[in-house]
């Protein structure tokens, strides 16, 4: 959202919000969702359908009569062909003020939990453009720059070794995925990351051999079993073998999204 902010700015288009204000009953999405829209171009969703569709029509020709501002009430019935069941009020404004809607999605994105993905392999490289999906600020970090390639719009790439640094600055209750070009990085990460307690998840990426032989090691160190047990390793493991990068960062993608953005 905020790069289509930045260049719908730099255009200087017309922008509508469309916001859920109400929503009873069973509703695609709750209230406070919300999209941004163009003539040409959205970003965001209040749920799709034929609820969407007409919402977006009405803020367009809002934008072209200019008009500023209307609501609408939509039983999401037969009149509408979605059976969904409950009813939403939606209010439809044109935005005189893109500084304060990009100030809001900052906002908005502070909010989301971290996730930092240490290492930009081939898996790595996979991760970062799927996890780029979901709502989350996810922060990417390799001390080997020219591994990155594209980086991903909404992922703050760091091309540093002082991955302790990083790890300490992550808030209670982010997440951690290592997948380094080494096991004794990988091992010193995920070590460190257990040993704080406070991280919703740990993921490592390798076999359970793997994981036998580091659990040892971190009981070694004295870190407690109890914290060893939380690690996450094999990583997306959905009994599916296949190893292809897009793979396992597609089942990858889905466990974070179950682990670490549970509500």
């Amino acid at each position: 959202m905020l790069e289509a902010i930045r260049r719908w700015r730099d255009a200087g288009e017309a922008v509508a919000r469309i916001t859920v204000l109400v929503a009873k009953g069973s509703t695609p999405r709750e209230a406070g969702a919300y999209m941004l829209l163009t003539q040409r171009e959205q970003v965001g969703t209040i749920g799709g359908g034929r609820l969407e569709w007409d919402c977006m029509a009405d803020a367009r020709a809002l934008l072209t009569n200019g008009d500023d501002h209307l609501e609408r009430h939509i039983p999401l019935g037969p009149a509408i062909n979605q059976c969904c069941g409950g009813a939403v009020t939606v209010s439809i404004e044109r935005i005189r003020n893109l500084d304060d809607i990009e100030r809001q999605a900052w906002k908005e994105r502070e909010t989301l939990p971290q996730l930092i993905l240490f290492g930009a392999g081939h898996v790595g490289r996979a991760l970062a453009r799927s996890l780029a999906l979901l709502p989350l600020r996810l922060v990417w970090v390799d001390a080997r720059q020219d591994e990155f390639g594209p980086v991903p719009p909404t992922v703050e790439a760091q091309v540093t070794s002082d991955w302790e640094s990083t790890l300490n600055a992550a808030p209670a209750g982010s997440g951690v995925l290592v997948l380094t070009q080494s096991h004794t990085l990988d091992a010193l990460i995920t070590g460190a990351a257990l040993a704080r307690n406070d991280l919703r998840y740990v993921g490592m990426i390798g076999s359970r051999t793997k994981r036998k032989r580091f659990e040892s090691a971190f009981r070694a160190i004295d870190i407690p079993q109890e914290q060893i047990d939380k690690l996450v390793c094999p990583i997306g493991d959905f009994g599916v073998r296949d190893k292809r990068p897009e793979m396992i960062a597609a089942f990858v993608t889905a466990e974070i999204a179950a682990r670490l953005l549970e509500v």
